[in-house]
């Protein structure tokens, strides 16, 4: 069986360094925002060529706090409206809510799965105030068209990486760039994943950064006095330390992946299937290989029985979930169109050659 994606072989080569760190952690004894936790915000600020990194419990924190970080600056007020993809995991979606603010949906291209800048327009108000940009799948959304859209009504860009790790924008600077603030999940499965649940805050802005320093921390610059209501959402020390360690390995890990894609693009070779867009520029770290098929569990049966695990990200668009109950009359075709036809091949960077030679003989041995 090849396995969607084996997390105990991902992390095997750092096991002997996770061990060393442990070491260290348990020798410093000081386990909450130590100095490993500083280490990495640096280090991962460094990375992404942004001047400040905070480090949060989990990616849907940062975008809470991210949002509520604004609240405290006065650039957002309880009601107002967020511009969301309708594509997306519904975590995007449930992180405007948590913060009091409203999500307009938009849907994508279906070329990309990216939030279509062309569509945007129709649907901002006086109440709009900010696009909450969602680069689905590792691949990064139309920055450039967006930022356009922003400066023109005066929008704040959040920027929902938790699938983009490493993606590029140009040839001079990581997915964070001036104008966003952007937010991470470190969850295992991501492409720089924990051991456990993690994330982070990556910006520019350094009062956008001290209050959510704050926020993250019972809303206390200072122990016990506390400038804001705030939450308990600190990346771990032991987490951090982790991190620290597979960081510098990203972009090599990275760029396995797009040697698989690339080997997928262009040796599966079959009409029933929908191969996703790529432009071979490094704005795609493939977190996931997505295809599109119309029969979809057909393939994933066939596939199962032929030795491949696969993933459906994701099955049910947020518009037609029960949690969203007052949303499931809305219409959102392209939207449930990937998601009645998307499946996920395996990708990751222990992968190897042969099973990805398996992989694509089998999708074009398929018949139906």
């Amino acid at each position: 069986m090849i396995p969607f994606l084996d997390l105990k072989k991902i992390n095997e080569p750092y096991e002997t360094a996770f061990q060393e760190k442990l070491k260290v952690v348990l020798d410093n004894g000081w386990y909450v925002l130590g100095n490993e936790v500083a280490a990495f915000e640096t280090n991962f600020a460094n990375y992404c060529g942004t001047k400040f990194c905070v480090g949060v419990g989990n990616g849907f924190d940062a975008l809470v706090l991210i949002f509520k970080g604004y609240f405290q600056l006065g650039k957002l007020q309880k009601g107002d409206e967020v511009i969301v993809p309708a594509n997306t995991y519904i975590a995007s979606i449930l992180a405007i809510l948590q913060a009091d603010l409203i999500p307009v949906l938009v849907e994508p291209k279906l070329e990309t799965y990216n939030i279509n800048p062309d569509l945007i327009s129709q649907k901002i108000t006086s109440k709009t105030k900010a696009i909450l940009v969602v680069h689905l799948y590792g691949q990064l959304a139309e920055m450039d068209a967006l930022h356009k859209i922003a400066v023109a009504n005066d929008l704040l860009v959040v920027e929902d990486a938790a699938q983009a790790h490493g993606a590029i924008r140009n040839q001079e600077s990581v997915i964070s760039n001036q104008k966003s603030s952007v937010a991470y999940s470190f969850y295992p499965g991501k492409n720089l994943g924990a051991l456990g649940d993690a994330g982070a805050v990556t910006t520019n802005d350094l009062e956008l950064a001290k209050v959510i320093q704050s926020l993250r921390n019972y809303g206390s610059e200072t122990k016990y006095y506390n400038d804001y209501i705030g939450v308990n959402s600190r990346l771990d020390e032991l987490q951090a330390a982790f991190l620290n360690v597979k960081l510098p390995f990203l972009d090599a890990e990275n760029e396995k992946r797009r040697t698989i894609a690339k080997r997928y693009l262009s040796e599966i070779k079959n009409e029933k299937i929908t191969l996703p867009f790529w432009d071979l520029s490094n704005n795609h770290v493939f977190h996931l290989f997505v295809i599109r098929t119309q029969n979809r569990t057909n393939l994933q049966d066939y596939l199962m029985q032929n030795g491949i695990q696969t993933v459906i990200h994701y099955p049910v668009p947020p518009h037609n979930q029960k949690a969203l109950s007052d949303w499931n009359h809305l219409s959102f075709p392209i939207t449930q169109k990937i998601h009645d036809e998307v499946l996920s091949l395996p990708i990751s960077p222990v992968l190897t050659d042969d099973e990805v030679g398996f992989v694509v003989k089998i999708v074009n041995q398929w018949i139906f």
